[in-house]
């Protein structure tokens, strides 16, 4: 099997109550813009534009269909101390911390409960 290594994720879609609310918080917490999606209530974060980041596309979703816990994106930072308190002053619950070298890491939820990490890679 021959893999292609021009795939790449083009987006990550995520099902929510408020498509706007939480386009807003993901916007602020990335500094990417926020646009419409294609379809009427969707919202993107970020660009199509080559060589971009994946986009983070919100559409509405009845609450059956939201499940905490499933893809968990986790965020890089050199910056973990200060990160947190930005992340938490935009309205994310820090829910849980480790440090484990190399890795320091913590647990969020945004506004809507949906699960992230943010990431420290320390030197040993």
């Amino acid at each position: 099997m021959t893999v292609d290594a021009s795939l790449f994720f083009a987006s990550v879609n995520i099902g929510c109550a408020d498509p706007a609310g939480l386009a807003d918080f993901w916007g602020k917490v990335l500094g990417h813009p926020i646009t419409p999606g294609t379809l009427d209530g969707v919202m993107a974060v970020g660009t199509t534009e080559p060589g971009s980041r994946p986009q983070m596309i919100f559409h509405p979703a009845p609450e059956a269909e939201r499940v905490v816990g499933g893809f968990v994106p986790t965020l890089l930072t050199d910056h973990h101390d200060q990160e947190t308190e930005r992340l938490t002053g935009l309205g994310a619950k820090l829910l849980d911390e480790a440090d484990h070298p190399p890795i320091r890491l913590t647990v969020f939820a945004d506004p809507e409960g949906n699960r992230f990490q943010l990431a420290t890679w320390q030197p040993a």
